[in-house]
């Protein structure tokens, strides 16, 4: 069954040669040009992985990943100019899952696209290494891979595709140290390079997501200039 694909960009010469090359590789693509028609669409009909624009008209980049993140946990790349790494940084703790700065290579962009959507079915995979079930319990923790479902004092944490492989790679080796190297390895692939910022907005944002549920969350802990643990019970 074929993928499909979201590209929401005001530039149609943007829309018109990537989505040429994503549907020769396969995919459905479905094109919007602001970000009101691209929630709207979205919504109505949902799609595997949306690729957004920073700067549209009617409805911005950040306020559709705003949007969209109330109701789904959607892999989302952005696509924003060079000189806005301040976007960059707020995209992802927004909840974007990975980023590509403009003008880009449509082939970067599509093994970005290929390595997300991996790793999205990957994760609601039945993992090795943990309950037969596909579920891994650390004490009040429970993550279920089959349903990409991350519960704490069983309350249900919405994580995107990348939110939940840091804390799984975190989880499943209580204790010990994750260097920013072995967290971009875990939740993007060897062959994809991020830059360490990136994991350290990701991880403010799990915590921020942990703590709206319990004010006094503490289990994933920063050892400045190593890297992060999952504290043991």
């Amino acid at each position: 069954m074929k993928q499909t694909i979201a590209l929401v960009d005001d530039d149609r010469n943007i829309l018109t040669s990537v989505s040429m090359t994503l549907e020769q590789e396969g995919y459905t693509v479905r094109t919007y040009t602001d970000g009101e028609s691209a929630l709207q669409g979205i919504t109505a009909r949902p799609v595997d992985l949306a690729v957004l624009d920073v700067k549209m008209p009617r409805m911005d980049g950040m306020e559709l990943l705003q949007r969209l993140r109330q109701r789904t946990s959607l892999p989302v790349i952005f696509l924003t100019s060079k000189d806005e790494e301040v976007d960059e940084v707020m995209g992802l703790r927004l909840g974007a899952d990975d980023y590509i700065t403009k003008p880009f290579s449509q082939r970067l962009l599509l093994e970005r696209i290929r390595a997300l959507l991996r790793r999205n079915e990957a994760s609601r995979a039945e993992g090795s290494g943990t309950a037969p079930s596909g579920v891994m319990a650390r004490g009040d923790l429970v993550l279920d891979e089959t349903k990409h479902q991350c519960l704490w004092k069983t309350k249900d944490i919405q994580l995107t595709v990348t939110e939940f492989l840091l804390v799984k790679a975190l989880a499943t080796r209580p204790g010990m140290v994750k260097s920013r190297d072995q967290l971009i390895d875990a939740a993007y692939g060897e062959n994809i390079y991020v830059d360490d910022r990136t994991i350290d907005s990701h991880i403010k944002r799990v915590r921020k997501k942990f703590r709206t549920a319990d004010d006094d969350f503490n289990a994933i802990e920063t050892l400045y200039g190593i890297g992060y643990r999952y504290k043991e019970a």
